[in-house]
């Protein structure tokens, strides 16, 4: 028997328990997993050839504030990558509540431009908008756009609308051009690019879920469990 994903569980909850409480359970599911995938790597990394902190100390680091550095680096990396995950499958939650799960669904379709990779996956097709959603892309690869150029005109190709939603614009300069590129391939192809705020307005409209006010009540109940759990210690 195939495990269900978190998405699936949590597609299963809207029925029965409603859009917040699917997405609120799918936040504590990713938090679970997180927390374990940390503590994890932490063990790991107790065990860790550390000759290189050689140069660390070199540069005028300490020992210690390589430890630190090493895991903080290791577990920005898993914080990303889960906040990307968890917001790409939150935002599907919204797409399906409204338009059921067989009219919003992931779905792969041929490379009919080039070879690698065979095939390119939509995160969530409606009819023929195909959403591309990112929680934040910081990127400041140049490479990244021509293999998003190619990637929007296979979409366009396959007879939808490429629309990208990205919840959180880059902080950096370089990561902005790299944007501001992409909004202006997607808009030349046809397609549509939200950032930031429009994004979120964007899922609101569509959706008529209000995804920012859920995950703002969220966090605040997480910060409350929080304050509770050290007073209490």
């Amino acid at each position: 028997m195939t495990k269900k994903s978190k998405l699936e569980f949590a597609i299963e909850e809207i029925q029965s328990r409603g859009i917040e409480t699917a997405i609120e359970d799918l936040a504590a599911s990713y938090s679970i997993d997180l927390e374990a995938r940390m503590d994890t790597r932490k063990k790991e990394m107790k065990m860790d050839n550390k000759e290189h902190y050689l140069v660390y100390r070199v540069l005028g680091v300490s020992a210690d504030e390589g430890d630190a550095i090493d895991l903080y680096q290791n577990e920005g990396r898993f914080l990303y990558k889960y906040a990307g995950s968890f917001m790409e499958d939150a935002a599907h939650l919204c797409f399906v509540n409204k338009y059921g799960v067989k009219n919003a669904r992931k779905v792969k379709i041929p490379n009919t431009i080039g070879r690698r990779p065979k095939q390119y996956e939509i995160d969530c097709l409606v009819n023929k908008d195909a959403h591309e959603i990112k929680w934040r892309d910081a990127t400041t690869d140049g490479d990244h756009i021509l293999k998003e150029n190619t990637r929007i005109k296979v979409v366009k190709n396959a007879g939808y609308i490429p629309i990208r939603v990205m919840f959180f614009r880059p902080n950096r300069k370089q990561s902005q051009k790299i944007q501001d590129t992409l909004e202006t391939l997607y808009h030349g192809i046809g397609g549509k690019y939200y950032a930031g705020d429009d994004a979120w307005q964007y899922i609101h409209d569509y959706t008529d879920v209000n995804l920012k006010e859920i995950l703002e009540k969220i966090a605040l109940k997480n910060e409350r469990k929080n304050i509770d759990g050290s007073q209490t210690r």
